[in-house]
Protein backbone atom coordinates (compact mmCIF):
# COMPACT_ATOMS: atom_id res chain seq x y z
CA UNK A 1 0.00 0.00 0.00
CA UNK A 2 1.30 3.68 -1.31
CA UNK A 3 1.53 6.24 1.30
CA UNK A 4 -1.03 8.00 -0.68
CA UNK A 5 -3.50 5.15 -0.61
CA UNK A 6 -6.95 5.51 1.66
CA UNK A 7 -6.89 2.98 4.33
CA UNK A 8 -9.96 0.54 4.52
CA UNK A 9 -10.82 0.91 7.71
CA UNK A 10 -13.37 -1.82 7.59
CA UNK A 11 -11.60 -4.39 6.48
CA UNK A 12 -10.16 -5.67 9.00
CA UNK A 13 -7.61 -8.47 7.86
CA UNK A 14 -6.40 -5.65 5.55
CA UNK A 15 -5.48 -3.18 8.59
CA UNK A 16 -4.19 -5.80 10.65
CA UNK A 17 -1.77 -7.04 7.39
CA UNK A 18 -1.05 -3.21 6.57
CA UNK A 19 -0.04 -2.60 10.28
CA UNK A 20 2.13 -5.73 10.34
CA UNK A 21 4.00 -4.45 7.60
CA UNK A 22 4.45 -1.15 8.51
CA UNK A 23 6.27 -2.54 12.14
CA UNK A 24 8.64 -4.71 10.62
CA UNK A 25 9.68 -1.27 8.46
CA UNK A 26 9.85 0.66 11.31
CA UNK A 27 12.00 -2.30 12.88
CA UNK A 28 14.16 -2.21 9.90
CA UNK A 29 14.77 1.44 9.88
CA UNK A 30 18.06 2.92 11.30
CA UNK A 31 17.35 6.20 11.93
CA UNK A 32 16.47 8.71 14.96
CA UNK A 33 12.77 7.95 14.86
CA UNK A 34 13.45 4.30 15.18
CA UNK A 35 15.54 5.64 18.17
CA UNK A 36 12.72 7.14 19.43
CA UNK A 37 9.70 4.43 18.79
CA UNK A 38 11.94 1.29 20.02
CA UNK A 39 14.10 2.86 23.11
CA UNK A 40 12.29 0.59 25.68
CA UNK A 41 12.59 -2.16 23.47
CA UNK A 42 16.43 -1.46 22.82
CA UNK A 43 17.06 -0.35 19.02
CA UNK A 44 20.42 -1.72 17.94
CA UNK A 45 23.19 -0.28 16.20
CA UNK A 46 23.25 3.34 17.05
CA UNK A 47 25.65 5.23 19.53
CA UNK A 48 24.15 5.25 23.40
CA UNK A 49 24.66 9.56 23.23
CA UNK A 50 22.75 9.88 20.52
CA UNK A 51 19.48 7.04 21.72
CA UNK A 52 19.71 9.03 24.74
CA UNK A 53 19.28 13.01 22.98
CA UNK A 54 16.55 11.26 20.78
CA UNK A 55 14.78 9.83 23.36
CA UNK A 56 15.04 12.16 26.11
CA UNK A 57 11.14 12.69 25.81
CA UNK A 58 10.21 9.45 26.74
CA UNK A 59 11.86 9.72 30.39
CA UNK A 60 8.64 12.01 31.08
CA UNK A 61 6.18 9.12 29.85
CA UNK A 62 3.17 8.80 32.33
CA UNK A 63 1.83 4.86 31.80
CA UNK A 64 -1.54 3.80 32.87
CA UNK A 65 -3.34 0.39 32.89
CA UNK A 66 -6.22 -1.83 34.00
CA UNK A 67 -6.25 -5.53 33.89
CA UNK A 68 -6.34 -5.88 29.67
CA UNK A 69 -4.50 -2.43 28.45
CA UNK A 70 -1.45 -0.78 29.22
CA UNK A 71 -1.10 2.79 27.73
CA UNK A 72 2.24 4.72 28.25
CA UNK A 73 2.23 7.96 26.88
CA UNK A 74 4.75 10.88 26.68
CA UNK A 75 4.61 14.50 24.76
CA UNK A 76 7.88 15.98 22.82
CA UNK A 77 8.92 19.66 23.63
CA UNK A 78 9.27 21.49 20.28
CA UNK A 79 13.26 21.16 20.63
CA UNK A 80 12.68 17.71 20.74
CA UNK A 81 10.74 17.09 18.03
CA UNK A 82 12.49 18.99 15.61
CA UNK A 83 15.09 16.52 16.83
CA UNK A 84 13.27 13.79 15.92
CA UNK A 85 11.45 14.46 12.49
CA UNK A 86 14.16 16.88 10.99
CA UNK A 87 11.58 19.52 10.83
CA UNK A 88 9.64 22.14 12.75
CA UNK A 89 6.02 20.87 13.68
CA UNK A 90 5.16 23.05 16.39
CA UNK A 91 5.83 26.06 14.17
CA UNK A 92 3.15 24.48 12.09
CA UNK A 93 0.89 23.85 15.02
CA UNK A 94 1.32 20.60 14.58
CA UNK A 95 2.14 18.40 18.29
CA UNK A 96 2.97 14.59 18.09
CA UNK A 97 1.40 13.06 20.45
CA UNK A 98 3.40 9.47 21.48
CA UNK A 99 1.93 5.92 22.68
CA UNK A 100 2.83 2.71 23.25
CA UNK A 101 -0.31 0.75 23.96
CA UNK A 102 0.06 -2.94 25.24
CA UNK A 103 -2.94 -5.76 24.50
CA UNK A 104 -3.29 -8.12 27.34
CA UNK A 105 -6.48 -8.97 26.32
CA UNK A 106 -7.40 -11.70 23.88
CA UNK A 107 -9.36 -9.78 21.35
CA UNK A 108 -8.04 -6.95 19.29
CA UNK A 109 -8.30 -3.72 20.23
CA UNK A 110 -8.98 -0.31 17.67
CA UNK A 111 -7.20 2.36 18.66
CA UNK A 112 -9.36 5.62 18.51
CA UNK A 113 -7.37 8.67 17.13
CA UNK A 114 -10.15 11.33 17.17
CA UNK A 115 -10.44 10.75 20.97
CA UNK A 116 -7.02 11.75 21.21
CA UNK A 117 -7.75 14.77 18.70
CA UNK A 118 -11.13 15.48 16.76
CA UNK A 119 -9.06 17.09 13.69
CA UNK A 120 -5.84 15.11 14.59
CA UNK A 121 -3.67 15.44 11.30
CA UNK A 122 -3.26 12.47 9.40
CA UNK A 123 0.77 11.41 8.81
CA UNK A 124 1.09 12.28 4.97
CA UNK A 125 -0.87 15.48 6.05
CA UNK A 126 1.57 16.47 8.64
CA UNK A 127 4.67 15.77 5.78
CA UNK A 128 2.99 17.84 3.38
CA UNK A 129 2.78 20.82 5.92
CA UNK A 130 6.38 20.45 6.26
CA UNK A 131 7.22 21.00 2.69
CA UNK A 132 7.75 24.43 1.21
CA UNK A 133 6.44 23.88 -1.93
CA UNK A 134 2.90 21.81 -0.78
CA UNK A 135 1.93 20.89 -4.36
CA UNK A 136 4.96 18.52 -4.61
CA UNK A 137 4.90 15.60 -2.79
CA UNK A 138 8.01 14.31 -0.75
CA UNK A 139 7.99 10.41 -1.15
CA UNK A 140 10.52 10.40 1.46
CA UNK A 141 9.11 12.85 3.90
CA UNK A 142 5.65 11.53 3.46
CA UNK A 143 7.24 7.83 3.80
CA UNK A 144 8.80 9.00 7.21
CA UNK A 145 5.54 10.26 8.79
CA UNK A 146 3.78 7.61 7.71
CA UNK A 147 6.02 4.64 9.23
CA UNK A 148 6.08 7.05 12.65
CA UNK A 149 2.02 6.63 12.86
CA UNK A 150 0.48 5.13 15.83
CA UNK A 151 -0.95 1.91 14.16
CA UNK A 152 -4.69 1.60 14.45
CA UNK A 153 -4.86 -2.00 15.24
CA UNK A 154 -3.20 -3.68 18.25
CA UNK A 155 -3.82 -7.80 18.39
CA UNK A 156 -3.35 -9.86 21.38
CA UNK A 157 -0.43 -10.08 23.32
CA UNK A 158 0.88 -7.02 21.20
CA UNK A 159 2.69 -4.02 21.99
CA UNK A 160 2.68 -1.05 19.86
CA UNK A 161 3.56 2.45 19.39
CA UNK A 162 3.69 5.14 17.15
CA UNK A 163 2.79 8.66 17.29
CA UNK A 164 -0.60 11.04 16.90
CA UNK A 165 -0.12 14.18 15.15
CA UNK A 166 -2.71 16.63 16.96
CA UNK A 167 -3.04 19.80 17.23
CA UNK A 168 -0.52 22.20 19.33
CA UNK A 169 -1.31 22.83 22.95
CA UNK A 170 2.13 24.15 25.25
CA UNK A 171 1.86 24.00 28.80
CA UNK A 172 -0.18 21.39 29.46
CA UNK A 173 -1.09 18.57 26.70
CA UNK A 174 -4.73 16.76 27.98
CA UNK A 175 -6.13 14.14 26.10
CA UNK A 176 -7.69 10.72 26.08
CA UNK A 177 -6.64 7.38 24.82
CA UNK A 178 -9.87 5.41 23.74
CA UNK A 179 -9.75 1.68 22.68
CA UNK A 180 -12.53 -0.79 21.28
CA UNK A 181 -12.32 -4.18 21.60
CA UNK A 182 -13.30 -6.68 19.33
CA UNK A 183 -15.53 -7.74 22.27
CA UNK A 184 -17.62 -5.19 22.61
CA UNK A 185 -15.04 -3.57 25.63
CA UNK A 186 -14.33 0.08 25.38
CA UNK A 187 -10.93 1.12 27.56
CA UNK A 188 -10.65 4.83 28.42
CA UNK A 189 -7.43 6.72 29.54
CA UNK A 190 -6.86 10.53 30.55
CA UNK A 191 -3.69 12.13 30.25
CA UNK A 192 -2.55 15.60 31.54
CA UNK A 193 1.52 16.14 30.26
CA UNK A 194 3.59 19.11 30.86
CA UNK A 195 5.17 20.06 27.86
CA UNK A 196 8.59 21.88 28.49
CA UNK A 197 9.10 25.13 26.86
CA UNK A 198 6.55 27.77 28.76
CA UNK A 199 7.70 29.29 31.74
CA UNK A 200 4.17 28.84 33.85
CA UNK A 201 3.88 31.41 36.51
CA UNK A 202 2.29 28.74 39.35
CA UNK A 203 4.98 26.27 38.89
CA UNK A 204 7.48 28.50 41.08
CA UNK A 205 4.73 28.24 43.82
CA UNK A 206 5.85 26.46 47.02
CA UNK A 207 1.40 25.40 48.23
CA UNK A 208 3.07 23.59 51.69
CA UNK A 209 4.76 27.23 52.47
CA UNK A 210 2.20 29.23 51.96
CA UNK A 211 0.92 29.05 55.94
CA UNK A 212 2.82 27.94 58.74
CA UNK A 213 0.42 25.03 59.88
CA UNK A 214 -0.91 27.29 63.16
CA UNK A 215 -2.45 29.14 60.56
CA UNK A 216 -4.14 26.50 59.04
CA UNK A 217 -8.05 25.37 59.81
CA UNK A 218 -10.55 23.02 58.46
CA UNK A 219 -13.87 24.78 58.66
CA UNK A 220 -17.15 23.03 58.39
CA UNK A 221 -20.29 23.89 56.26
CA UNK A 222 -21.58 27.03 58.77
CA UNK A 223 -17.79 28.32 59.76
CA UNK A 224 -16.89 28.17 55.61
CA UNK A 225 -19.61 30.19 54.96
CA UNK A 226 -19.00 32.67 57.36
CA UNK A 227 -15.13 32.95 56.69
CA UNK A 228 -16.07 33.04 52.94
CA UNK A 229 -18.68 36.28 53.53
CA UNK A 230 -15.62 37.98 56.02
CA UNK A 231 -13.40 38.04 53.17
CA UNK A 232 -12.13 41.37 51.24
CA UNK A 233 -14.73 42.33 48.63
CA UNK A 234 -11.69 42.83 46.12
CA UNK A 235 -8.55 42.28 44.95
CA UNK A 236 -5.74 45.28 45.39
CA UNK A 237 -2.47 46.77 44.22
CA UNK A 238 0.95 45.41 45.61
CA UNK A 239 0.14 48.38 47.94
CA UNK A 240 -2.90 47.46 49.15
CA UNK A 241 -4.17 50.56 47.91
CA UNK A 242 -7.26 50.92 45.96
CA UNK A 243 -9.97 48.21 45.53
CA UNK A 244 -9.90 46.12 41.80
CA UNK A 245 -11.47 43.52 39.93
CA UNK A 246 -14.16 41.74 42.81
CA UNK A 247 -13.76 38.30 44.05
CA UNK A 248 -16.69 36.62 42.82
CA UNK A 249 -15.58 32.79 42.78
CA UNK A 250 -13.80 30.22 45.72
CA UNK A 251 -12.77 26.96 44.50
CA UNK A 252 -12.38 24.39 46.52
CA UNK A 253 -10.03 21.61 46.06
CA UNK A 254 -6.23 20.34 46.11
CA UNK A 255 -3.55 21.78 43.46
CA UNK A 256 -3.87 18.86 41.24
CA UNK A 257 -7.88 18.87 41.67
CA UNK A 258 -8.20 22.39 40.49
CA UNK A 259 -5.38 22.09 37.94
CA UNK A 260 -6.75 18.50 36.03
CA UNK A 261 -10.94 20.60 36.43
CA UNK A 262 -10.19 23.54 34.73
CA UNK A 263 -7.51 21.74 32.01
CA UNK A 264 -10.51 19.35 31.41
CA UNK A 265 -12.49 22.43 30.94
CA UNK A 266 -9.95 24.02 28.28
CA UNK A 267 -8.73 26.54 30.40
CA UNK A 268 -5.07 27.44 29.58
CA UNK A 269 -2.15 28.38 32.19
CA UNK A 270 -0.43 31.24 31.93
CA UNK A 271 3.36 32.58 31.43
CA UNK A 272 5.25 34.59 33.71
CA UNK A 273 6.54 38.03 33.04
CA UNK A 274 9.94 37.93 31.20
CA UNK A 275 11.46 39.21 28.04
CA UNK A 276 9.86 36.03 25.85
CA UNK A 277 6.19 36.66 26.92
CA UNK A 278 6.66 40.04 27.03
CA UNK A 279 7.32 39.98 23.13
CA UNK A 280 4.99 37.71 22.29
CA UNK A 281 2.47 39.64 23.96
CA UNK A 282 3.15 42.65 22.22
CA UNK A 283 3.47 40.99 18.85
CA UNK A 284 -0.17 39.47 19.66
CA UNK A 285 -1.63 42.91 20.55
CA UNK A 286 -0.43 44.56 17.19
CA UNK A 287 -0.91 42.13 14.41
CA UNK A 288 -4.58 40.46 16.27
CA UNK A 289 -2.67 37.03 16.72
CA UNK A 290 -4.06 34.68 19.72
CA UNK A 291 -1.37 34.04 22.59
CA UNK A 292 -3.17 31.72 24.17
CA UNK A 293 -1.17 31.60 27.51
CA UNK A 294 -0.50 35.36 27.61
CA UNK A 295 0.89 36.77 31.39
CA UNK A 296 -1.74 37.88 33.55
CA UNK A 297 -0.96 41.22 35.35
CA UNK A 298 -0.75 40.75 39.13
CA UNK A 299 -3.41 41.61 41.61
CA UNK A 300 -2.83 41.22 45.09
CA UNK A 301 -5.11 39.69 47.97
CA UNK A 302 -3.33 38.27 51.14
CA UNK A 303 -0.44 40.66 50.32
CA UNK A 304 0.91 38.51 47.49
CA UNK A 305 -0.06 38.36 43.68
CA UNK A 306 -2.25 35.87 42.61
CA UNK A 307 -1.22 32.13 42.80
CA UNK A 308 -2.75 30.70 39.72
CA UNK A 309 -3.67 32.40 36.62
CA UNK A 310 -5.52 30.82 33.67
CA UNK A 311 -7.60 31.75 30.44
CA UNK A 312 -9.57 31.10 27.76
CA UNK A 313 -8.33 33.01 24.73
CA UNK A 314 -10.56 33.63 21.94
CA UNK A 315 -9.37 34.71 18.28
CA UNK A 316 -6.99 37.26 19.39
CA UNK A 317 -5.25 38.81 22.97
CA UNK A 318 -7.79 41.22 23.03
CA UNK A 319 -11.05 38.93 23.93
CA UNK A 320 -10.64 36.09 26.50
CA UNK A 321 -12.15 34.83 29.92
CA UNK A 322 -9.58 34.92 32.24
CA UNK A 323 -9.56 34.25 36.01
CA UNK A 324 -6.95 34.66 39.20
CA UNK A 325 -6.76 32.41 42.44
CA UNK A 326 -5.40 32.87 46.04
CA UNK A 327 -5.37 29.58 48.24
CA UNK A 328 -6.21 30.91 51.54
CA UNK A 329 -5.12 29.32 55.19
CA UNK A 330 -8.81 27.28 55.44
CA UNK A 331 -9.55 24.28 54.10
CA UNK A 332 -13.24 22.61 54.21
CA UNK A 333 -13.10 18.67 54.66
CA UNK A 334 -9.20 18.53 54.32
CA UNK A 335 -9.37 20.24 50.84
CA UNK A 336 -7.99 23.83 50.22
CA UNK A 337 -10.38 26.58 49.88
CA UNK A 338 -9.21 29.48 46.88
CA UNK A 339 -10.74 32.81 46.68
CA UNK A 340 -10.59 34.20 43.22
CA UNK A 341 -11.64 36.70 40.67
CA UNK A 342 -13.05 35.76 37.13
CA UNK A 343 -13.79 38.78 34.57
CA UNK A 344 -14.09 38.39 30.51
CA UNK A 345 -12.19 40.76 28.58
CA UNK A 346 -13.45 42.48 25.45
CA UNK A 347 -10.68 45.04 24.62
CA UNK A 348 -7.02 45.86 25.48
CA UNK A 349 -4.74 49.12 25.73
CA UNK A 350 -1.49 49.47 26.15
CA UNK A 351 -0.01 50.45 29.51
CA UNK A 352 3.26 51.24 30.60
CA UNK A 353 3.45 48.87 33.46
CA UNK A 354 2.28 45.21 32.15
CA UNK A 355 2.69 46.03 28.83
CA UNK A 356 -0.81 45.66 27.76
CA UNK A 357 -4.24 45.91 29.90
CA UNK A 358 -7.40 44.67 28.91
CA UNK A 359 -10.86 46.14 29.26
CA UNK A 360 -13.28 44.21 31.12
CA UNK A 361 -16.76 43.45 30.31
CA UNK A 362 -18.59 45.31 32.90
CA UNK A 363 -21.39 42.26 33.75
CA UNK A 364 -18.70 40.14 35.85
CA UNK A 365 -21.87 37.78 37.23
CA UNK A 366 -22.20 36.94 33.25
CA UNK A 367 -18.59 35.46 33.44
CA UNK A 368 -18.97 34.11 36.70
CA UNK A 369 -22.38 32.00 35.50
CA UNK A 370 -20.07 31.17 32.44
CA UNK A 371 -17.67 29.36 34.25
CA UNK A 372 -20.13 26.78 36.79
CA UNK A 373 -21.32 26.15 33.52
CA UNK A 374 -17.81 25.14 31.77
CA UNK A 375 -16.79 23.11 34.83
CA UNK A 376 -20.26 21.76 34.65
CA UNK A 377 -20.06 20.76 31.06
CA UNK A 378 -16.51 19.28 31.28
CA UNK A 379 -17.58 17.43 34.23
CA UNK A 380 -15.18 18.96 36.13
CA UNK A 381 -17.89 20.37 39.15
CA UNK A 382 -18.49 18.37 42.24
CA UNK A 383 -21.09 20.62 44.18
CA UNK A 384 -21.75 24.20 43.79
CA UNK A 385 -23.21 27.27 46.33
CA UNK A 386 -23.15 30.71 46.78
CA UNK A 387 -22.44 33.09 49.17
CA UNK A 388 -22.19 37.14 49.95
CA UNK A 389 -19.24 39.44 50.09
CA UNK A 390 -18.96 41.51 47.22
CA UNK A 391 -21.16 43.75 47.35
CA UNK A 392 -23.72 44.90 45.17
CA UNK A 393 -23.30 47.42 42.34
CA UNK A 394 -26.05 48.70 40.30
CA UNK A 395 -25.36 48.71 36.73
CA UNK A 396 -26.54 52.48 36.27
CA UNK A 397 -23.87 52.91 39.29
CA UNK A 398 -20.95 50.65 38.76
CA UNK A 399 -17.99 50.26 40.73
CA UNK A 400 -14.55 50.65 38.73
CA UNK A 401 -11.51 48.64 39.31
CA UNK A 402 -7.36 49.78 39.41
CA UNK A 403 -7.43 50.40 35.58
CA UNK A 404 -11.04 52.02 35.90
CA UNK A 405 -13.15 50.12 34.08
CA UNK A 406 -16.21 49.89 35.35
CA UNK A 407 -18.50 46.56 36.67
CA UNK A 408 -21.75 45.74 38.10
CA UNK A 409 -22.26 43.07 40.51
CA UNK A 410 -25.42 41.58 42.74
CA UNK A 411 -22.66 40.92 45.41
CA UNK A 412 -22.69 37.56 45.49
CA UNK A 413 -19.42 34.92 45.59
CA UNK A 414 -20.13 31.34 43.70
CA UNK A 415 -18.64 28.67 45.78
CA UNK A 416 -17.34 25.49 43.52
CA UNK A 417 -15.95 22.35 44.84
CA UNK A 418 -14.20 20.81 41.87
CA UNK A 419 -12.96 17.18 40.81
CA UNK A 420 -10.03 15.73 39.31
CA UNK A 421 -12.16 12.95 38.30
CA UNK A 422 -15.82 13.26 35.94
CA UNK A 423 -18.72 13.70 37.67
CA UNK A 424 -22.35 13.83 35.11
CA UNK A 425 -24.36 17.04 34.90
CA UNK A 426 -26.87 15.23 37.23
CA UNK A 427 -24.90 14.45 39.98
CA UNK A 428 -23.95 17.77 41.02
CA UNK A 429 -25.35 18.70 44.70
CA UNK A 430 -26.56 21.98 45.50
CA UNK A 431 -25.29 23.68 48.97
CA UNK A 432 -28.34 24.08 50.97
CA UNK A 433 -27.56 27.79 51.20
CA UNK A 434 -29.86 30.69 50.16
CA UNK A 435 -29.20 32.70 47.75
CA UNK A 436 -27.74 36.20 49.01
CA UNK A 437 -30.50 38.04 47.65
CA UNK A 438 -32.79 35.49 48.94
CA UNK A 439 -32.26 36.38 52.73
Amino acid sequence: MTPGNRRPRLDRSFIEGAADGRRDRIVARKSVLCLALLALAGCAGESATASRDADAFLERRQVQSDEMVRVAAAVPSAAEARELFGVSLYSRGVQPVWLEIENRGRSSLSFLPAGLDPVYFTAIETAVLQQRDPQKLDPALSRQFFESGMPTIVTPGEIRSGFVFSRLDEGTKAFNVDLVGDDDTHHSFTFFIPVPGLRIDHHSVDWDGLYDEAARVDQSDAGLKRYLESLPCCTTDSEAKGQGDPLNIVVIGDPEDVYYAFIRAGWDETESVYRASAIRTAFSFLFGGEYRYSPVSGLYVFGRSQDVALQKARGTIHERNHLRLWMTPMSHQGKPVWIGQISRDIGVRFSAKTIVTHKIDPDVDETREFLIENLAYAQSLARIGYVSGVGAAAMDAPRRNLTGDPYFTDGSRVVLWVSSRPVDIADIEIMPWPFPHDE
